[in-house]
């Protein structure tokens, strides 16, 4: 009898749990009677004189001999490596859009030999940093909805467990309340829409804005200052970007002239107000008193002058913009008889 040779293993490295089939290649195989990982026997197959398949028995973290053995001798040994199961324990940042593209970072045990990475079902593009750390990047969600998956990382060793990381639904704007304000700003605006939990940013154009997240569907924000026009408000989430609702920023109202500025205690005289940004105009006031009004023009309003006490107050215009400085107004008091 010849004595067995070995010239190569395929796979030649398996999970230390065992069970990977393994092809031997050699010569002289047909009357082999052994087949040993180390020192363990495992079951086999003899294919032909030159090929076995063998079943590698659960095995400790690195490399054993494998040998085959008949009655003319055993061979010598090839090598086979026992490989570490991977472990995940974090993945970093644990959510991101759902369209997929967010940077992650996953640590664990064991993953210098990893093959593949998943998030749920979907493979995802992925480096190896070390044998505790991965960078990868998210696919589109595995579901094609909001929700988790499962990440889990593949090496000779075996899958690891899974790791939840969380797709979060793309934010929306739907309203804006008030939807106009001053140019300088201060305006708290409560802001509708869905899927604003965990909003960490929202801007006014390209100005961020002090907010506060209410629910899922409601967020208050303070106008920061911005140039008069419209605006548009996006909000941002681990979801993405998302926008839908404008706010209009009013220029401040200012008064020129008063005409005529002087009139009796017992109001009705029609007086007309000069200035610019008047077309927005909500509020004229004699003092803290409110009266009527109509506008003409951006740059003119007619009021009729209230009754009062006799002396001088201040004639104010109020718009979303905001209040102008005042111009004096005298009531004059009816000479006696």
């Amino acid at each position: 009898m010849t004595t067995p040779a070995l010239t190569g293993l395929s796979p030649n490295q398996g999970p230390t749990a065992g069970g990977t089939t393994v092809t031997l290649t050699g010569t002289n195989l047909g009357d082999v009677t052994t087949v040993r990982f180390g020192t363990t026997a495992t079951a086999f197959t003899i294919m032909s004189p030159t090929q076995i398949t063998a079943t590698a028995p659960p095995g400790s973290e690195g490399s054993v001999q494998v040998t085959a053995g008949s009655s003319g001798g055993t061979s010598g040994g090839v090598a086979y490596y026992y490989v570490a199961l991977p472990t995940l324990t974090a993945v970093s940042p644990g959510q991101g859009p759902m369209t997929g593209g967010t940077a992650v970072t996953l640590t664990g045990t064991n993953l210098s030999q990893v093959t593949t990475v998943r998030f749920g079902t979907v493979t995802a593009a992925f480096s190896v940093l070390s044998t505790t750390q991965i960078n990868s990047v998210t696919p589109s969600a595995p579901a094609g909805s909001p929700g988790p998956a499962q990440v889990t990382v593949t090496s000779p060793g075996g899958t690891s467990g899974g790791v939840a990381y969380y797709y979060v639904a793309l934010p929306t704007l739907t309203g804006v309340s008030p939807g106009q304000g001053p140019t300088a700003g201060g305006t708290t605006v409560t802001l509708t829409g869905t899927n604003l939990l965990n909003a960490t940013n929202v801007r006014f154009g390209a100005t961020a804005a002090a907010f506060s997240v209410l629910s899922a569907t409601q967020i208050t924000a303070i106008s920061p200052p911005g140039s008069t026009g419209f605006a548009q408000i996006t909000v941002i989430t681990p979801g993405g970007t998302g926008g839908g609702a404008a706010f209009q920023y009013v220029a401040l109202p200012t008064l020129t002239d008063l005409s005529p500025d002087q009139g009796p205690p017992t109001g009705g005289t029609t007086v007309t107000l000069t200035g610019t940004n008047l077309g927005d105009v909500t509020a004229v006031r004699f003092g803290t008193i409110a009266t009527a009004f109509t506008i003409v023009s951006a740059t003119q309003i007619t009021a009729t002058a209230p009754t009062g006490s006799a002396g001088a107050v201040q004639a104010t215009v109020t718009s979303p913009g905001g209040t102008s400085a005042g111009l004096t107004y005298t009531r004059i008091a009816l000479p006696g008889i």
